[in-house]
């Protein structure tokens, strides 16, 4: 936990510090200007819209702990435990959202090989949603389709891989057979594919799949309000394609919150396809990047703050790698 901690106030740094270059390369003037005239009420409605989609990928995860037949967890303590995943949310593909698997092993004695691939069925569909914006939005244009097949080739692949039985359980063995702690996660991972290979048959990837669009359509439309704010006229379809593969971009580079990558491709787009000033496509990109990222962080340390006043021995300090070793051998 420490260690997450420590490398999540580097990103944080880092991201401040990406922030303050493009304020200065912007022109720090010309962004106050822009800044004078955004409405506040518009940020706070961001936040809000993030909070919305929040609350609908908290759905997604109560229906794969249903189909995993996972029981005697409360709304409000499996609601508390998503949102303290995003804590962490700020990792290559928000992978260290499985923080959330350890919360829930300590709380309710979940073993996490059982509910770790949630997260990657999380983001199988997370991806499918975010194509179907993109593909939405790029209607009347062809620039997006590019993330867009990039993104789908991506999915397709990890699902020909999961659902053949013969394919996965050929890199398992090479795994297994792999020399020291590498071939020692073997049998875990397998153990893991099992309940990965359930999430992501056909009949559970639908729901999920069409409350994953409807929760990032959230997050495109706090773009939308925030460009709105400003006092731009970008149209729903057009902010929606720009959010979405912006976020789709991020996530498919391996950097920490998608940091630098996302930022870039949605200035850019705000600029050459909505020809929106370079202060105020800098501006914009800063708040929602604050209200959708960093809000979400935020919400996080509330969620596992609440959640350590129910559980005061949740993560006690120095036990964290004990534990850990415990719930991957439960």
């Amino acid at each position: 936990m420490k260690k997450a901690l420590r490398q999540l106030i580097i990103a944080m740094v880092l991201a401040v510090a990406l922030y303050g270059g493009y304020a200065v390369w912007s022109g720090l003037g010309k962004l106050g200007e822009s800044l004078s005239h955004f409405t506040v009420w518009s940020f706070g409605a961001a936040c809000g819209l993030a909070f919305c989609n929040y609350v609908v990928r908290f759905l997604k995860w109560e229906f794969y702990l249903a189909r995993l037949g996972i029981r005697g967890v409360s709304k409000s303590d499996s609601f508390l435990t998503f949102l303290s995943g995003f804590v962490l949310t700020v990792t290559p593909g928000k992978v260290g959202e499985v923080f959330k698997s350890l919360v829930l092993f300590e709380t309710h004695g979940v073993p996490i090989p059982r509910t770790a691939p949630i997260v990657v069925a999380e983001r199988v569909t997370d991806l499918i949603g975010i194509i179907t914006l993109i593909v939405l939005g790029s209607l009347g244009f062809s620039g997006g389709l590019v993330w867009a097949g990039v993104g789908a080739a991506l999915v397709g692949t990890l699902l020909a891989v999961i659902s053949s039985r013969r394919l996965s359980h050929g890199i398992l063995g090479v795994i297994e057979r792999m020399p020291g702690a590498v071939g020692r996660i073997g049998p875990k991972l397998r153990e893991a594919h099992a309940s990965l290979a359930t999430l992501l048959e056909v009949k559970n990837l639908i729901l999920p799949t069409f409350l994953s669009i409807g929760a990032w359509s959230f997050e495109c439309l706090s773009l939308w309000v925030i460009l709105r704010g400003f006092g731009e006229e970008t149209s729903v379809s057009l902010a929606a394609f720009f959010y979405a593969t912006s976020t789709l971009a991020g996530a498919l580079v391996p950097v920490p919150g998608g940091l630098g990558v996302t930022e870039s491709a949605l200035k850019e787009q705000l600029q050459t396809l909505g020809h929106v000033s370079p202060s105020t496509s800098t501006a914009a990109m800063m708040l929602v990047r604050f209200a959708t990222l960093w809000f979400a962080v935020l919400v996080g340390f509330v969620a596992l703050g609440l959640l350590r006043l129910r559980y005061p021995g949740l993560l006690a300090g120095g036990k964290e790698e004990a534990k850990v070793v415990a719930a991957t051998e439960a």
